[in-house]
């Protein structure tokens, strides 16, 4: 006797691979022992947890401004959070508008698949493999796109489209992480203008808007003052077809679970308030009277302690993969914003199969913990080899020290790895 199961839920009743990884691993990891490079925590001393007592306390002091904020919420958001996040986002608000999710920005990307029509969705390679995954099981087609130094790669795009013929007007919406989830490659500033161009070509030869989103959820993490600052292209849309997701997840708290979503206002906009509501009416109204407080009062003074602590260690990170894995590294990618680093090897493998996984997993020295290039590409996409040697790398949870230990490590994996091939 079973449960008769709808077509996701028979799709998501056997755990996606990394699901299955992190659950084994994480049932019993040991503190102070073995060591977090996969899960891609945010670093515990940068949440702010005396400037979140003080924002508790003025919240739950009752002052007029932040009235019932113990009570149902509506499904728009707080008014007095889009006001802050207006104030604190400027220019590119205007004229937009600008809601919040039911639980982080992982609402929203939820939300939009069901209220955008099943079809192709359009991302890069490496992909932002939790969504792209859930995505496949609610019946979404995935075209991951190979991305160069700048992003998604325009001329492999163009050539994709192309093949697809006739199922080009199967495209549902372009997806795209600014700073790249799991390769932190930045999407620069002309090539996301090229895309919203492109993507306005195609909405007015299909006599239809196909909506690209651009997902901002580490761009606040720039911390890089070489790098070129980011530039919102919502004020170029003349189309109405770009919105940006944002986050306060990586500079606040993860476990406030506020994510925005700006934009055009129409029936899709609507649809999305509506999917909160039946969701639970909002995100808990006081945590987001806790942010606006926070925006209102101590942002600037939290993204410099943030940014400068993650500069930091990208630095220290930067030094001991070159000093210490440099010969077997074939490319790396990331550290000027975000947390991650992508490493290619040259000729070890990573995946959950390899020897050198199974080095850095054995119960009998500190364990390191890391997410498989192998379920950051497309399982059909071009880069299916390269993701054997790949592997994704957080410096945001682990402190340095430990991070330099683990790089010792996937050292003697390298070797064993390599002693392993000549047997």
């Amino acid at each position: 006797m079973t449960f008769d199961l709808s077509a996701y839920g028979r799709a998501s009743a056997r755990p996606a691979p990394v699901n299955s990884m992190m659950e084994a691993f994480a049932s019993d990891f040991r503190d102070g022992v073995d060591i977090n490079l996969g899960v891609g925590y945010v670093n515990e001393k940068t949440i702010p947890v005396r400037f979140l007592t003080e924002a508790m306390q003025t919240v739950a002091a009752g002052a007029a401004k932040y009235r019932q904020a113990f009570n149902y919420g509506g499904p728009a958001g707080s008014a007095n959070l889009v006001a802050s996040l207006r104030r604190f986002l400027g220019p590119r608000a205007e004229r937009q508008r600008l809601i919040i999710g039911a639980c982080g920005a992982t609402s929203i990307l939820d939300a939009m698949a069901d209220v955008l029509a099943p079809g192709i969705v359009v991302t890069s390679d490496p992909m932002y493999y939790i969504y792209c995954e859930a995505l496949e099981r609610k019946g979404f087609q995935v075209l991951a796109v190979p991305e160069d130094s700048e992003g998604i790669d325009l001329a492999e795009l163009e050539r994709k489209l192309a093949a697809l013929g006739d199922d080009v007007r199967r495209i549902s919406y372009f997806y795209l992480v600014t700073v790249n989830n799991p390769s932190c490659t930045m999407l620069s500033n002309r090539r996301r203008r090229a895309l919203l161009d492109l993507v306005a070509r195609m909405s007015r030869r299909q006599n239809r808007r196909i909506p690209i989103f651009y997902d901002l959820a580490y761009e606040l993490l720039l911390h890089d003052p070489a790098a070129e600052p980011f530039v919102s292209v919502l004020p170029e849309d003349d189309l109405g077809i770009a919105y940006e997701i944002g986050t306060l997840s990586k500079v606040l708290a993860p476990g406030m679970r506020i994510g925005y979503l700006l934009g055009p206002d129409g029936p899709f906009m609507n649809a999305m308030v509506q999917r909160t509501s039946d969701t639970g009416f909002s995100a808990p109204l006081f945590v987001q009277e806790m942010a606006s407080y926070l925006l209102d009062h101590h942002v600037a003074e939290q993204l410099c302690r943030v940014n400068a602590g993650y500069r930091a260690k990208a630095a220290a990170v930067r030094d001991g993969l070159r000093g210490v894995l440099g010969d077997a590294i074939e490319e790396s990618r990331g550290g000027s914003a975000g947390f991650y680093y992508y490493l290619t090897f040259r000729d070890v493998e990573t995946h959950p199969s390899s020897a050198f996984f199974r080095f850095l997993t054995r119960s009998t020295e500190p364990r390191v913990m890391y997410i498989p290039g192998e379920y950051c590409v497309h399982p059909r996409g071009d880069l299916v080899e390269q993701g054997r040697r790949q592997l994704r790398l957080s410096y945001g949870f682990e402190e340095v020290p430990a991070i330099l230990r683990a790089l010792d490590l996937m050292r003697a994996a390298v070797e064993e790895s390599r002693s392993h091939a000549r047997r």
